[in-house]
C-alpha cells in the first residue's frame, strides 16, 4: 500500500486570476510583503499496489488523464509506503 501526494499548478506562462485576487486581498489586509500568489491543487491518494514503480506509473497515468490539464498545468507527485 502506498500514499501518493500530487501537486498540480498552473504553468508559469498561464495567467492566474485566482492567485491575483488572493494577492490583492492579502495586500488590502496589510500583508504588503506578499509578492506573486499562484493557486494550485493538492491531492492525497492511497494506492493499493505491491510494487512502488507500478504505483508511480499508475499515478503518472492518472495525472495525465484526469488530475491535471497538461495543456495549462504542471504536476509533480511523491509516492511513499504507508
Amino acid at each position: 500500500m502506498f500514499k501518493a501526494t500530487v501537486y498540480v499548478t498552473l504553468r508559469e506562462s498561464v495567467l492566474d486570476p485566482q492567485g491575483n485576487a488572493v494577492q490583492d486581498s492579502l495586500h488590502s489586509l496589510g500583508y504588503d510583503e506578499v509578492g506573486e500568489v499562484r493557486i494550485g491543487k493538492y491531492m492525497e491518494l492511497e494506492i493499493n499496489s505491491e510494487d512502488q514503480n507500478k504505483a508511480e506509473q499508475r499515478v503518472k497515468d492518472m495525472c495525465e488523464k484526469l488530475l491535471a490539464n497538461t495543456v495549462i498545468e504542471d504536476y509533480r507527485f511523491d509516492v511513499t509506503t504507508l
